[in-house]
């Protein structure tokens, strides 16, 4: 297995030293740091029909084994989250327990849904006791933290993924995934956000169980570090698992770059609107919400967002003067993300492990972090921009 020093990155060295232990006796003839999931999956998750909450909360079996938080970004059917969940259950270690979003929230970073009412179903999966929520990532780990859903009161760890797709860089501002962990992290709860570097055309389905083979060690690592105390405090660590994830190099702890997909906004004609047909087809209200949009429409406009199987359909009404409809303009718009070739040649960093081949393993703090020379400079000019005005 290959490292960089966790000295500068929170990350402590006992560690990453149960880490290296726990993969040499894993290792079984592998590669240098491959750890393959060695089996199949017994009995692939199947979800069932809502249930009363509170009813299935008190029908909760006691466990004394840990307990374990799974969410993702993608939707609780979503292979990645489906993978992982398997592989902890047939561990046999921990009481697994699931809240999930029930459809795809990704790129919905760290958003919450007050004022509105979350619906939270019961879902049947295995060995697990799990929920579909209708809202946010952010959601699920609030509402699963507050004691309002689950019987218990806090668990060992929180693990948000796997999460479809890299989330490297700026990416962790965008992804659920990453916002579920943080969300877990501010409640006080260590967590681990995982992603799959998924490549259009290349990936597979499969790669995801391969993927919970190379990030469980570290997992079993983690908690076993938190029970004994020596897992770093107000630390959240971000797994970004390269394309390949059974040829992968080795774990490489790393920092987070700037590396980000360039947002690009197409505009769409008005008689079709790509990916919005399904959307549109299963909101019974919507027309109606539209309707209602275009009556209270203001002369400033009005604008309203659409967020559908990680494509984001923003439909901009212009209105003019009160009376005047015929000025009425509506323009509509698709959002995607496009991967620019980058070149990156800090060895330290997130995406340029993960582009190498290595599992890339970066934590996060709740802090900022701002480097000395900036803040200095930054200090400096609001001292003369205040002095300057008196």
């Amino acid at each position: 297995m290959t490292s960089t020093s966790a000295k500068n990155n929170g990350l402590s060295a006992a560690l990453v030293s149960n880490l290296q232990d726990v993969l040499s006796k894993r290792r079984g003839g592998n590669e240098e740091g491959v750890v393959s999931d060695g089996s199949a999956a017994e009995e692939a998750p199947s979800t069932s029909d809502s249930v009363d909450v509170s009813a299935a909360a008190q029908e909760e079996i006691d466990d004394s084994r840990p307990i374990v938080l799974v969410t993702n970004g993608d939707g609780i059917d979503s292979p990645g989250l489906v993978s992982l969940v398997e592989a902890l259950v047939r561990e046999g270690l921990y009481n697994v327990h699931v809240c999930a979003p029930q459809t795809d929230k990704s790129a919905s970073a760290h958003s919450m849904t007050p004022g509105e009412t979350i619906a939270a179903s019961s879902v049947n999966i295995k060995g697990a006791t799990a929920f579909e929520v209708s809202g946010t990532p952010v959601d699920c780990i609030s509402l699963g933290l507050s004691g309002a859903l689950f019987a218990w009161s806090k668990p060992v760890l929180v693990i948000s993924g796997i999460n479809q797709g890299s989330s490297c860089g700026h990416q962790m501002f965008y992804s659920g995934a990453v916002a579920g962990a943080r969300e877990a992290l501010i409640s006080g709860v260590p967590s681990l956000s995982i992603s799959l570097n998924w490549k259009k055309d290349e990936s597979k389905e499969s790669d995801f169980k391969d993927a919970v083979g190379v990030c469980l060690p570290l997992i079993n690592a983690t908690i076993r570090d938190i029970e004994k105390g020596v897992f770093p405090k107000d630390c959240s660590l971000n797994i970004e698992i390269p394309k390949s994830p059974s040829s992968n190099k080795g774990f490489k702890v790393t920092k987070q770059s700037t590396w980000r997909q360039s947002p690009s906004w197409q505009g769409v004609s008005a008689n079709r609107h790509p990916g919005a047909g399904n959307f549109m087809s299963n909101q019974q209200s919507l027309g109606a919400q539209l309707a209602q949009l275009g009556r209270d429409a203001s002369a400033a406009g009005a604008a309203r967002r659409f967020t559908t199987q990680k494509k984001s359909i923003v439909e901009i009404e212009s209105v003019g003067v009160a009376g005047k409809t015929d000025s009425r303009v509506k323009k509509h718009f698709r959002l995607e993300f496009v991967v620019k070739e980058q070149e990156h040649t800090d060895e330290d960093l997130d995406i340029k492990a993960l582009e190498d081949g290595f599992v890339s393993v970066t934590p996060l703090s709740l802090l900022p972090k701002m480097d000395p020379e900036t803040q200095a400079a930054a200090s400096e000019w609001i001292s003369k921009a205040l002095n300057s005005d008196q």
